[in-house]
């Protein structure tokens, strides 16, 4: 649970948990363009200037905020190691040859971009759909951008409740699994040593019980809407009613901004060119 963002929710009084949670998801899905809109070494180091000005303005602890990189650091590493050792680049860009192994400043260049678009749409996105959000919200705002497909017969409540309890259970799902896995160690089970399919079969302990814990979370999940007489979204009201103030325009603004620039830094500014 320390080390998966979605579903954990961190409260503060920041301007980003002020935001009204629709603007916050449409900010979220502009957030994860831009950063696949960055190509060159300048627009790179706006993203990642981003990142670290979100982490400040939400007033979300770093170590918090690295919890969550810390439960991806091997795909970023094998993902680096890919671009590092598939790239191929010009020969005047040659940094280290051997045998068949060949190493082009290009792909370094492109190993350290990988590694920030990552680090920044971790951070981003759990910054603005977790971090500072609540899971009722969620679903709220959820509801609310999707309801024009209520035209079309789109069960859209139901839709983003399911969403929202799969995020929520999340780290829940992953505390049940280190506990259990706690309990068979104790019992004599080894999942580190061995081939692969040793320790797969060993895995075979963990997986009956956590899915048997995820059935009964689930049938008491279920009676508890039951018991409050949750009958889905049809007339159903709602406590706080979202609406959107002057700090939702002006974020909006910013992230518009933020993308014109990193298009910007695109065109004009010089530098390695991811790809090129």
């Amino acid at each position: 649970m320390s080390s998966i963002a979605l579903g954990q929710y961190y409260p503060s009084k920041s301007f980003m948990h002020r935001l009204d949670p629709r603007m916050k998801i449409i900010i979220g899905i502009a957030y994860i363009v831009a950063s696949f809109l960055c190509t060159n070494v300048f627009s790179f180091a706006l993203l990642l200037l981003s990142a670290v000005v979100l982490i400040v303005i939400s007033r979300i602890p770093i170590k918090v905020v690295l919890r969550s990189i810390k439960a991806i650091i091997f795909i970023m590493l094998f993902t680096a190691v890919l671009n590092v050792f598939w790239t191929k680049g010009k020969p005047e860009e040659l940094l280290f040859s051997w045998q068949f192994i060949n190493i082009y400043s290009s792909g370094l260049y492109n190993a350290a971009f990988i590694v920030v678009r990552i680090v920044s749409m971790i951070i981003g996105t759990s910054i603005f759909l977790t971090y500072t959000t609540t899971p009722i919200q969620l679903t709220d705002a959820l509801e609310r951008l999707l309801s024009p497909l209520k035209v079309i017969k789109v069960p859209v409540h139901e839709f983003a409740m399911m969403m929202t309890i799969a995020l929520r259970f999340i780290p829940t799902i992953v505390e049940e699994t280190g506990k259990i896995m706690s309990a068979q160690k104790a019992r004599g089970a080894d999942f580190t040593n061995g081939s692969i399919s040793k320790r797969a079969k060993a895995l075979v302990p963990v997986l009956i019980p956590l899915f048997v814990s995820a059935f009964r979370r689930a049938g008491e999940l279920a009676t508890a809407m039951t018991c409050r007489c949750y009958r889905g979204g049809e007339g159903r009201t709602r406590m706080t009613k979202l609406t959107l103030t002057y700090r939702d325009f002006v974020a909006l603004f910013f992230i518009a901004a933020f993308i014109a620039g990193i298009v910007l830094l695109n065109i004009f500014a010089p530098g390695y060119t991811m790809g090129g």
